[in-house]
């Protein structure tokens, strides 16, 4: 019997509709039966990064323990993110801030997605930069970092099948880094 692989699923975009969400809802739905998605939707909701709000023997505001039970829930984690303005997204950077010093994120496996047709090399290099700081386990090699989708995707939509291939080889490798 195969335990179930639970995967907490990270959106770097707030613009509903966005291809990075619509990502990660396509690859929920193809995901084998061993693998439970959950789709994080607090990105927006946290707070600003604040030291003085996470202090030791304090409890931290309600959205940033949200987070952080679903980060200690997971077995790992997919991050989908576009690129603005050469970077990450400031919403997704505010979110790993919080995890910086969560115990239960290091060594937690890592894949990164990116929806862009067109690139992201900056706010990739960034992530992975932010990410082996924080003692991440990288799978690079099974993230899809490089453009690997010849259109724009919407919400509900479906895969070509390069792009399905390419999704399903990276959850494939997931499951198998967790053996």
């Amino acid at each position: 019997m195969s335990r179930t692989i639970r995967v907490l699923a990270i959106c770097g975009s707030l613009r509903s509709g966005s291809s990075n969400g619509a990502l990660l809802e396509a690859a929920a739905r193809m995901a084998p039966p061993s693998m439970h998605f959950v789709l994080y939707d607090g990105l927006r909701t946290l707070p600003h990064f604040d030291p003085d709000l996470d202090g030791e023997d304090m409890e931290p505001p309600g959205q940033v323990t949200h987070l952080r039970r679903h980060v200690s829930a997971a077995d790992a984690l997919i991050i989908c993110s576009p690129e603005y303005a050469h970077g990450v997204p400031g919403s997704l950077k505010n979110a790993l801030d919080w995890l910086v010093s969560y115990p239960d994120f290091v060594g937690k496996p890592v894949l990164l997605w990116n929806a862009s047709a067109a690139g992201g090399d900056h706010a990739q290099a960034s992530l992975v930069e932010t990410l082996t700081t924080m003692s991440a386990r990288l799978l690079l090699d099974a993230s899809l970092i490089e453009p690997f989708l010849r259109k724009k995707l919407g919400s509900g939509a479906d895969l070509e099948e390069d792009a399905e291939r390419a999704v399903r080889s990276s959850l494939a490798a997931l499951a198998v880094a967790l053996m």
